[in-house]
């Protein structure tokens, strides 16, 4: 058979489900609907944001929890120039590994700047929350840049 006489066509393959977040998902995304942010403390003392329910090192079960931010630093960033429709933002902004004040391990989220050059590592960054919660990530709508 040659090439043209292959047939084409689109396809979408979807398996959508739901599932149990567990214990420790379920209090870190609650505390986004309160308004907070909480990490859990791995047993050498680093905090985990977002927590993990075991130790990544030990496997160890972990249940320290610590509040952490809401303030952080951008650790690293990367400009999305022609966002697409489905990214959080609708105009240029950053995707950005944000270390929350106390913890050690950052987070990503996106940024909201009004230029790439406003951007730097080091930031400071403060969450810009949604107005009306879900107990979700989206509870944080975006960080924006500390106002000085």
């Amino acid at each position: 058979m040659a090439e043209t006489d292959v047939l084409r066509g689109p396809h979408i393959l979807e398996y959508p489900y739901k599932r149990s977040l567990g214990p420790v998902l379920s209090r870190f995304f609650t505390s986004l609907a309160d308004r907070q942010f909480e990490g859990i403390k791995t047993r050498d003392g680093k905090v985990l944001v977002p927590p993990q329910e075991y130790d990544p090192h030990s496997g160890e079960p972990l249940s320290e929890w610590v509040p952490v931010g809401p303030g952080g630093e951008i650790v690293s960033w990367s400009w999305v120039a022609k966002p697409r429709k489905k990214q959080p933002l609708q105009h240029p902004f950053a995707y950005a590994l944000i270390r929350l004040d106390g913890a050690d391990v950052p987070l990503l989220h996106a940024v909201d700047a009004s230029s790439e050059s406003k951007l730097a590592v080091g930031a400071r960054v403060v969450p810009r929350w949604a107005a009306e919660p879900k107990g979700g990530i989206g509870d944080v709508v975006c960080f924006d840049l500390e106002k000085r």
